[in-house]
């Protein structure tokens, strides 16, 4: 009875514990309400493109090197502030319904909201570029607004 009797104890003394520091975890409420984040950096546009290496006319894959001297081209002169390119595997339903699997890269651009004109010209033209240059069906395109401070 008595374990019992300070296992009790014990749990109400965590649970006291517990309630004793919600209310300065939420000093930060107004009116009831979550405060918001403080926002940081400057408005951006966040492009991902999804970039596959089979090729469709049964050719071989994009290679790193050729996928590489790809991005160097054509990417880093219209984007030269700085890029992320991460491998992957991904798949998608060519046109004939086929469910490809495949290798692929996934290219992360941001640039100024101030610049999304030509930042989307810029982007299009790529995604054109690499579709010539690999017999691709299409290019992936993702789209999002940031906050980004460097």
């Amino acid at each position: 009875m008595r374990t019992h009797s300070l296992r009790n104890r014990s749990a109400l003394a965590v649970a006291g514990l517990l309630l004793a520091g919600a209310p300065t975890a939420y000093t930060a409420l107004a009116d009831g309400q979550p405060s918001a984040a403080p926002v940081r950096g400057k408005p951006y546009l966040e492009t991902r493109l999804l970039f596959g290496t089979a090729r469709p006319d049964g050719g071989p894959a994009v290679t790193d090197r050729q996928f590489m001297a790809f991005v160097d081209k054509e990417v880093t002169p219209d984007f030269p502030d700085g890029l992320t390119v991460q491998n992957a595997r991904g798949q998608w339903r060519d046109a004939h319904g086929t469910i490809e699997k495949e290798r692929s890269y996934v290219l992360t651009l941001l640039y100024p909201e101030s610049a999304a004109k030509v930042g989307d010209r810029k982007v299009e033209e790529i995604r054109r570029a690499y579709e010539k240059a690999f017999a691709q069906e299409s290019v992936g395109r993702v789209d999002d607004r940031a906050q980004v401070d460097f």
